[in-house]
């Protein structure tokens, strides 16, 4: 192979790399490796290797646990596999950062500037579907793609924005636990891999992207919690957007403290020498202590094409420090009840160090604060919106609850009154279970029942006013959250609740509240905060759409099941003619006997005792005839059928997700 590299790129690795330089250049002429990492919320990498065509001759990448190299020729886009989600095509190098990152099931979790998807998946895995995952990027076209690796990834507790870092400051500050920055840069280290990049590299300035990456990174500082880690990585060589940008970070905040990386698989370390003293400018009345600061970037990692199996990166672990309390002291957390928790409590018995740092390592959820995240939150959004403590909370509960500001209003006067919680507590579920579809409609139709029929639209997320003109300019499926949740005079979120307990089994125990706008229905992840204002691609775990006869699930929503988790399931080999057929978007000729329920097959959800399995097996022998069919390929679900009971199972994938 032949890559020929600007004569000013050159010049300046020449010059930076002094006697690596040779080694440095000789690396384009070597053949770039291929990689990709499974997906752990589908397999585990055991189950997998059992599986794949490849599995004999498949290299684990030392640095990814779940990372595996493979030739050229072996195509893994093309096989069934893939559909599936089974596994996330990946340059190896691009796994390092979310591994630096160490993220435990249950963390608060950005990943700032995600698009295409692939650290965000390989974030979700890790967190194990406990926690809350928001992968963003401020680039419209590019959320298409993280919204479908997303969905293909079978993730369900991820939100999908479309924002700019200060926007999702001023929602998010001091929320997050872990926060990975990989950030927009001038793409030097995946020349080899895209020679494309050469082009780009040369109309996109270093200097443009350091702008970028300096005003990324001090919002990004702002929305990490106290004892958080922010990894910031790119793809690229030039000191002025890898060492620098952390120098100056260093300097502008002073709770940071960089995280030494250990070096391995051939890493080198940062270069602190690259920076430049006088552009940073001295911020500290110790300059000792502040050439402690710029020295500890040695802690930082270059992954150079020369040295490892991959192309060139530069990653930096950084630490938020603690909140003190008044002793001087770093508070501990606490549980709901007052009892204390150490770091290894907190982190499920496991260590959570990755690294050479002797210091002690604290949990981010042991802040020091004196009062809870919630309590925090509330503060935070009381002294934005002039709204009491009292009121805040009403307000959020009767989001997610679906009720209308009417309603809202109405019930803390009700509560005023002398209303028990009980009673209010009975009055909202006599409105969500106990009134028949026709009574909802005469309530509409009556100027007394104007005030439910608004609440039934469920208003999580709402739009100000300002931003709804704006909607449609921004492109479809990217909202700004109104709340609606009734379309066509349908209640998009109970239609979602019928579907399940028809079709599903153990979605009542699901994680996440059913939220709805217009007709779409998301499962929102527990605890989130208000997305007000802010452009969303997806709110939740989207499940489907409501109409006016029927409600008609997602493709998300089968990416996200298990085979176990649908009341009828088809259960495909992958090296079956018939899986090519369905993904090809083929009707099929699929006898009866194939479609099984959750309890005749051996993947159900743990989570169900037997009683409960008994009883869906026993509905799904009464209706097998009809009713939406699960297909899955080697256990994993590669989409959605529909069986009309004649032998036929229509075809319900869609246009964007068959086999080309």
């Amino acid at each position: 192979m032949s890559i020929v590299l600007p004569q000013s790129f050159i010049d300046k690795m020449r010059r930076l790399l002094g006697d690596e330089f040779d080694a440095f250049i000789a690396s384009y002429q070597r053949p770039r490796k291929y990689g990709f990492r499974v997906n752990g919320l589908k397999l585990s990498t055991d189950d997998y290797l059992k599986l794949s065509p490849w599995g004999e001759w498949l290299v684990p990448i030392p640095w990814a646990a779940d990372g595996y190299y493979y030739e050229e020729g072996d195509r893994p886009g093309k096989h069934p596999h893939y559909h599936a989600g089974f596994y996330y095509i990946q340059e190896p190098s691009a796994m390092v950062p979310a591994e630096l990152l160490d993220v435990q099931p249950g963390d608060r979790v950005l990943d700032l500037c995600a698009a295409p998807g692939g650290k965000s998946t390989q974030l979700a895995a890790k967190l194990q579907g406990s926690g809350i995952l928001v992968t963003n990027d401020n680039a419209r076209e590019r959320t298409k793609a993280l919204a479908k690796n997303i969905e293909l990834a079978g993730i369900r507790n991820a939100v999908v924005l479309n924002e700019e870092p200060a926007a999702l400051a001023n929602v998010f500050e001091g929320w997050f636990d872990r926060i990975l920055v990989d950030a927009p840069c001038s793409g030097e280290g995946m020349f080899r891999k895209d020679e494309s990049m050469i082009g780009e590299w040369e109309r996109h300035s270093v200097a443009r992207c350091s702008v970028m990456q300096r005003d990324i990174l001090r919002h990004a500082e702002r929305m990490l919690a106290p004892g958080g880690t922010l990894v910031y990585s790119t793809c690229t060589f030039s000191p002025e957007e890898n060492e620098a940008q952390i120098a100056e970070l260093l300097a502008a905040c002073p709770e940071l403290d960089v995280v030494p990386v250990q070096l391995a698989h051939g890493w080198a370390p940062g270069r602190p020498e690259w920076t430049n003293a006088e552009v940073i400018g001295r911020t500290s009345s110790e300059p000792e202590q502040e050439d402690d600061r710029i020295n500890s970037i040695s802690g930082t990692v270059r992954l150079w094409p020369h040295l490892t199996e991959g192309e060139g990166h530069y990653a930096a672990v950084l630490r938020k420090r603690p909140q003190m309390g008044r002793d001087g002291r770093q508070e501990k957390a606490q549980d709901e009840d007052g009892l204390l928790f150490t770091d290894t409590q907190l982190s499920g018995g496991k260590s959570r160090e990755y690294v050479e740092h002797d210091g002690e390592r604290h949990d981010p959820r042991e802040s020091g604060r004196s009062t809870s995240d919630g309590e925090q939150r509330e503060a935070r959004e009381s002294g934005r919106r002039g709204t009491s403590d009292v009121e805040q909370r009403e307000m959020r509960e009767s989001g997610r609850r679906g009720t209308s500001d009417v309603e809202q209003r109405e019930a803390r006067e009700s509560g005023r009154r002398g209303t028990s919680d009980r009673e209010q507590r009975e009055a909202r579920e006599s409105g969500r279970r106990g009134t028949s579809d026709r009574e909802q409609r005469e309530m509409r139709a009556s100027g007394r029942g104007r005030a439910a029929g608004r609440a039934e639209r469920g208003g999580m997320i709402r739009a100000e006013a300002g931003n709804r003109g704006r909607k449609g300019a921004r492109g479809e499926g990217l909202k700004r959250a109104d709340g609606s949740g009734v379309a066509g005079g349908v209640d998009a979120a109970e239609a979602w609740r019928r579907f399940a307990a028809e079709q599903l089994v153990g979605a009542e125990y699901w994680a996440g509240e059913p939220i709805a706008y217009g007709s779409r229905v998301y499962l929102q992840p527990p605890g989130l905060p208000r997305l007000d204002g802010l452009r969303v691609v997806r709110a939740g775990w989207f499940v489907g759409e409501a109409g006016p006869h029927r409600f008609q699930p997602s493709q998300a929503l089968a990416m996200g099941l298990r085979c176990g988790e649908a009341a009828l399931t088809l259960r495909l080999r992958a090296d079956e003619e018939v899986t090519l057929r369905y993904l090809k978007g083929e009707t099929l000729h699929i006898d009866a006997s194939r479609l099984v329920g959750p309890a005749n097959g051996d993947n159900g959800p743990a989570s169900h005792d037997q009683s409960r399995r008994e009883a869906a097996r026993n509905g799904t022998k009464g209706n097998a005839a009809k009713g939406y069919v699960l297909v899955c390929a080697d256990d994993c679900p590669i989409g959605w059928g529909k069986y009309s009971g004649d032998g036929l199972l229509k075809n319900e994938l869609p246009a964007g997700w068959r086999w080309m």
